[in-house]
């Protein structure tokens, strides 16, 4: 097991190297230059994505945790920080989730109330009521969602996301390698911002708190 472990690791460090190419992290005095005196959130954008933030993000179709199928409009109703993991994740996901769990803390001390999200990208074991389960042990407020491989995928590509499960004699003992992105999706706005796994819970409610306040 510790070598499927290591080579686990290995394969998803080459992923992540390849996909944050597509996520390149500027300085904030940069932000205000490049995002344009049309954009409300020139301020406080730290980040420039291939393709623009606009291509990040769009309808989808899921199940969440009490069984119910609902979509984008139905759980995107406040900004909300989007994250795809999966329950059986040994690291990663729970130091993803807890983060973006107390930056949603913060932000509550501070008189903004925003939602974490997270989605499976491992419907197999992943049911409603394990994602519920899941999501509230990091925040009341956190929304699990999970669906269909073929709506887990759609929703996979439209934030251009990369997972792909490990090969594994168990049906059900596996890793998946996956990016560890979080988005902050705005009402109304869409995906505004992407925040890396190494960003401090303090430093995402800032820049969070900055979009709000500007929208």
């Amino acid at each position: 097991m510790t070598r499927a472990y290591a080579i686990g690791a290995a394969v998803l460090t080459v992923v992540f190297l390849v996909v944050i190419g597509l996520f390149v992290a500027r300085p904030a005095w940069l932000a205000g230059l490049t995002g344009g005196s049309d954009d409300p959130f020139a301020p406080c954008r730290q980040t420039v994505v291939q393709g623009g933030l606009s291509s990040i993000g769009g309808p989808f179709t899921l199940v969440n945790s009490q069984g119910q199928t609902v979509t984008d409009q139905d759980v995107l109703t406040m900004p909300s920080l989007v994250y795809f993991g999966y329950t059986f994740c040994p690291d990663v996901c729970p130091l993803d989730n807890a983060r973006n769990a107390l930056a949603t803390e913060i932000l509550e001390s501070n008189g903004i109330m925003i939602q974490p999200v997270f989605i499976s990208i491992d419907p197999n074991r992943d049911t409603p009521e394990v994602v519920g389960e899941f999501a509230a042990i990091f925040h009341p407020r956190m929304v699990g969602l999970t669906g269909s491989e073929d709506q887990v995928r759609a929703a996979s590509r439209a934030y251009r996301t990369y997972f792909a499960r490990q090969d594994s004699d168990d049906p059900d003992y596996y890793l998946v390698d996956h990016s560890t992105f979080s988005y902050l999706v705005l009402p109304g706005h869409g995906t505004v911002e992407v925040f890396r796994h190494d960003t401090p819970a303090e430093e995402v409610a800032a820049r969070t708190q900055c979009f709000v306040e500007h929208m």
